[in-house]
């Protein structure tokens, strides 16, 4: 269901809420602002709680308020943050009962990969990879901002890159409604078979899967790793992965591919889409494109590098499960999306 005009946007806490600075204020300015665009605001109990171990409640409280939040009235769900532990809230949540509900939009991004990525390989529901509540308080937006909302009005299905990204959170010098600081250019590099792709354009197509690389590889070989039926069920579509990751470094980078590799997880690959990593300096001569092309180069198929994604803003929205056409050429990206 897309949020429609005069909508109502609901805002849970499956992982950290907005109880601390700068998190609340954020927070209440996102409120503010959707206010005056019109939109109602509903908020699950555990939105500005901070008494969990790595997310906002304990592990039952945070999977019912996503129960109950998904079966209630909002139109589109948005989570309020990021945060370490999401993982122990899947334990209690039916994803058979999410996905006989009526479909509804979740948008959130790093740990609620937990929630985005597990709505499409459990529940076959699509969800949205993209800025959590937090970054819809800033002022003024970013382009990026305007285009997640878009996406979740059903006025835009097709993501693209922008110019400029953010090396340094600017909101110790400048405060917490601060928008993003973009000083650096875009700089997209292109590579098939392992090797760099330059002046040429490329085209390709599949199912988007994926999201933060800390959260994914954890799931792997659990009860919750069904990407193989997954692949199965969409195998003439094939996958586009995106990939991006937080904490891990270029080393846990490449163990972590590893991991999803050797699991069968790239069985259908038909191109990644690799995000700037946000600890991804180089350590003993291993850089973060080695640490991907390394362990995916000789799929052969495309691999598009420091795409705007994840924890380095701006981020394009993604909807994880969606059918995608990518276009690539230079520092262009475009990606259309269809819901099929």
């Amino acid at each position: 269901m897309d949020l429609p005009e005069n909508g109502t946007i609901g805002f849970l806490a499956p992982s950290f809420g907005c109880a601390t600075e700068p998190y609340y204020s954020c927070f209440m300015n996102a409120l503010k602002k959707l206010c005056q665009m019109g939109y109602h605001t509903v908020l699950g109990p555990n939105v500005t709680r901070a008494e969990g171990i790595g997310i906002s409640n304990t592990p039952e409280a945070c999977a019912k308020e996503v129960m109950e939040m998904f079966a209630g009235q909002s139109d589109v769900l948005i989570s309020c943050g990021g945060g370490e532990l999401m993982c122990e809230i899947l334990p209690y949540v039916d994803f058979a009962k999410l996905a006989a509900l009526p479909p509804k939009w979740f948008m959130g991004y790093s740990d609620n990969t937990n929630l985005t990525f597990l709505l499409a390989t459990l529940a076959d529901t699509a969800a949205v990879y993209g800025p959590c509540a937090k970054t819809l308080g800033m002022e003024p937006w970013h382009p990026s901002i305007q285009d997640a909302l878009d996406l979740l009005k059903g006025t835009n299905r097709t993501a693209h890159s922008y110019d400029l990204w953010e090396r340094v959170d600017p909101a110790e010098e400048l405060g917490p409604l601060a928008p993003y600081h973009v000083t650096e250019p875009v700089e997209i590099r292109s590579f098939v078979g392992g090797k760099e792709v330059t002046g040429e354009k490329l085209l390709f197509f599949g199912r988007l899967l994926g999201g933060c690389l800390d959260c994914l590889a954890n799931l792997v070989g659990t009860k919750y790793d069904k990407v193989q039926e997954f692949g199965d069920k969409y195998k003439g579509d094939g996958i586009i992965w995106f990939l991006e990751a937080c904490d891990l470094n270029v080393f846990s980078i490449r163990r972590a591919i590893w991991q999803l590799r050797e699991a069968g997880w790239f069985r259908y690959a038909k191109g990644f889409l690799i995000g700037r990593p946000a600890n991804g300096e180089t350590m003993m001569n291993l850089d973060h494109f080695q640490a991907v092309l390394g362990m995916v180069g000789s799929l052969n198929v495309p691999v598009i590098m420091d795409v705007d994604l994840g924890h380095l803003p701006p981020m394009m929205p993604l909807v994880e499960g969606s059918l995608a056409a990518v276009t690539v050429e230079g520092n262009e990206l475009s990606i259309e999306m269809k819901y099929l």
